[in-house]
């Protein structure tokens, strides 16, 4: 038996990335994907293809989550198609404005809090009450970063948003637990997707980074896909608001010299 047969996962940012890894690995094991993108059409097509090869059924909706009307309708397509959804993951995210507060617009704050903070709270909250709805049960993903935990100059949008984000994940744990609703969260560090793109394409910039990494290599999507798995399905029943880091060891390397 597949580990989500007969489920269905609504997983945003699923047209690269994290995301996308998480949709195929998804539907291999059993379940219909709703594909979410902003942007990456054609990342959110081959998406589709992967998870229709899979043998399971796609819907690919182009929606921008900061928008609390669009997630709503996002929500509404996807319960029209499937009629249900049993796995929320709110993998949709921005980098942020990389600047320091002193030279950051209200609006660049804004844009990085209501895409990688409002956007997973709106869609949490439908979820929720689908699920209250429908007898309860199911599972919440959101993907963090380290940056829940590490912070560095020029980020503090960013941090703000995975460091609140970590504290919806954990009262929502609480909420819903009576529901049997699921919540967690996923915290990566460097993996090598395109919110890294300097890595990608710089051997150099790269290497810097992974030395940093006691384990000296940077992670691959299809990694934490894997533990978004172990999460999403009936493996992790007692498991709630937990954090998950997948760093390769790096935050236990923030705090040496001290």
């Amino acid at each position: 038996m597949k580990k989500l047969t007969n489920k269905t996962a609504l997983i945003t940012g699923s047209d690269s990335g994290i995301g996308q890894a998480t949709a195929i690995l998804f539907a291999q094991e059993g379940a219909n994907v709703v594909v979410v993108y902003h942007t990456d059409a054609d990342g959110a097509e081959h998406t589709r293809q992967q998870v229709t090869q899979a043998g399971q059924r796609a819907l690919v909706v182009q929606t921008d989550v900061s928008d609390a009307q669009q997630a709503e309708q996002l929500f509404k397509q996807a319960l029209l198609e499937f009629g249900t959804v049993d796995i929320l993951v709110n993998n949709a995210g921005v980098s942020g404005a990389h600047k320091p507060v002193v030279e950051m617009q209200p609006e660049e704050f804004e844009k990085t809090i209501r895409t990688d903070l409002f956007g997973p709270f709106y869609l949490a909250r439908l979820f929720a009450q689908h699920r209250k709805q429908h007898g309860g049960k199911g599972k919440i993903v959101n993907v963090t970063s380290i940056h829940e935990e590490v912070v560095s100059p020029g980020t503090a949008d960013y941090c703000a948003a995975k460091g609140g984000l970590r504290n919806l994940t954990r009262t929502l744990a609480l909420e819903l637990a009576e529901d049997g609703v699921n919540v967690n969260n996923l915290a990566p560090g460097m993996i090598l997707t395109p919110m890294n793109q300097k890595a990608l394409d710089d051997p150099q910039k790269r290497e810097e980074g992974e030395q940093r990494i006691p384990m000296k290599r940077a992670g691959q999507p299809e990694e934490i896909a894997k533990l978004a798995l172990f999460l999403s399905s009936a493996d992790s029943d007692y498991v709630t608001g937990s954090t998950y880091v997948m760093d390769g060891g790096f935050m236990r390397m923030v705090a040496q010299g001290a």
